[in-house]
């Protein structure tokens, strides 16, 4: 599926005002010959989502609520604007489906994306997959949909996008047909790398969205300092590439030069490199078969002059262990780590909880809830809700 140059590809970007939405926003920006905004959504900052509408004129924006539906529809009717405003999850659902709609950015973090990612990929969208929960929360129900309406799947996560341009074309034949050996998931390792374990217990949540290398929103920066991001991108690996867990392994490489490596059975080892920069994977997706312009500068070796590798370590990191455990059990598993953790992180991030017990909570919820098969989108939702509600349980107990 290449580029229709004969007009631009309409675009719905979900999660605009987020770093990865205005980073798809910049690529399309460079390009508007091949590329025109058709939708963006927004859920709080609802100045910043104006200011995009006012440069982009998408057709639709569509916010949370009524209320903060009718203050962007103010400052849009001020600026002589013609966007239409929708409302909520159906609003996310129509833009996303929408016949004129060629490509969906889905870049909503957390639940709240799956449903809208879903109808894209029902409507046979190209969907440049960004929120990586909506694998991870119902992948067998997600990969079945692509498969059966034919949608174009492309990984935007920096890691899966370079897996995929470091497989065989034909890697949907499963890994042993194409001859990959492993996955080697390269994770940076976040701001505790060479903390002290016992020091983790006074990290504030200031220190955790300190990225060294990348600049990303908070909740996911939480995900990465404790590692549960590199375990929410194994679990997506494993659907993407149709792995078993045991054939992904993660690296830590501190510099996030090399972004992910594929191991073939004859030695050879094929990795993509470049700067730590998420306009180049989107736009690797954007214009995928084809190669544009991103804006980010080329890569400087020499500058660079070393490339570091260690094995993550679990003590120190637990969400980790707890993520390949969650990806072995399969089923729902998967589903409650994700759910427990959003609950978790939000407490640390409120100063509920220290740093260490995102993972004591996670364990807990996954040892109190039974692993069980998710046949529908309502049983995906039906064991997130009970995760959320045994982790705010954990809360009360606690006296957080």
């Amino acid at each position: 599926m290449g580029c229709d140059v004969s007009r631009p590809q309409r675009i719905t970007v979900l999660g605009a005002t987020g770093s990865i939405g205005l980073s798809t926003l910049d690529v399309v920006a460079r390009h508007p010959d091949r590329y025109q905004v058709f939708a963006l959504s927004g859920y709080s900052r609802i100045d910043e989502l104006l200011a995009l509408c006012e440069r982009h004129r998408p057709a639709f924006a569509v916010v949370p609520s009524a209320e903060a539906a009718e203050r962007l529809r103010a400052g849009l009717a001020a600026a002589g604007s013609t966007t239409e405003v929708l409302e909520g999850e159906a609003g996310l659902c129509q833009v996303a489906a929408a016949a004129e709609v060629d490509a969906v950015m889905a870049a909503i973090v957390g639940a709240a994306g799956l449903r809208p990612t879903l109808a894209a990929v029902e409507a046979g969208k190209k969907v440049l997959l960004a929120n990586k929960e909506a694998l991870v929360m119902s992948g067998a129900l997600f990969m079945d949909a692509v498969r059966r309406s034919g949608a174009v799947l492309l990984p935007i996560d920096s890691e899966h996008n370079a897996i995929f341009q470091c497989m065989p074309g034909d890697y949907a034949r499963g890994l042993s047909a194409v001859g990959v050996r492993r996955i080697l998931l390269t994770a940076s390792g976040g701001p505790f790398r060479e903390t002290p374990v016992d020091a983790l217990l006074d990290v504030t949540p200031e220190q955790a969205c300190a990225h060294p290398n990348w600049s990303m929103g908070r909740k996911i920066s939480v995900d990465s300092a404790s590692m549960m991001n590199k375990g929410l991108e194994l679990i997506e690996a494993c659907w993407l590439f149709d792995a078993a867990p045991a054939k992904v392994e993660v690296v830590v490489h501190p510099q996030s030069v090399i972004h992910s490596l594929v191991d073939y059975v004859d030695g050879s080892v094929l990795a993509q490199l470049g700067n730590p920069d998420m306009r180049t994977p989107i736009a690797n997706a954007l214009a995928w078969p084809e190669r544009i312009d991103s804006g980010v500068a080329p890569l400087d070796l020499f500058a660079i002059a070393r490339l570091d590798f260690q094995s993550p370590d679990e003590q120190r990191f637990p969400c980790l262990r707890l993520a390949r455990q969650a990806a072995e059990a399969g089923n729902s598993a998967p589903a409650v780590l994700n759910a427990a953790n959003e609950v978790a992180v939000e407490a640390f991030l409120g100063r509920r909880i220290r740093f260490p017990e995102i993972a004591s909570m996670i364990e807990q919820v996954l040892g109190q809830e039974p692993v069980v098969p998710l046949p529908s989108l309502d049983a995906v939702f039906a064991a997130d809700q009970r995760a959320r509600e045994l982790s705010r349980e954990w809360l009360r107990r606690h006296g957080r």
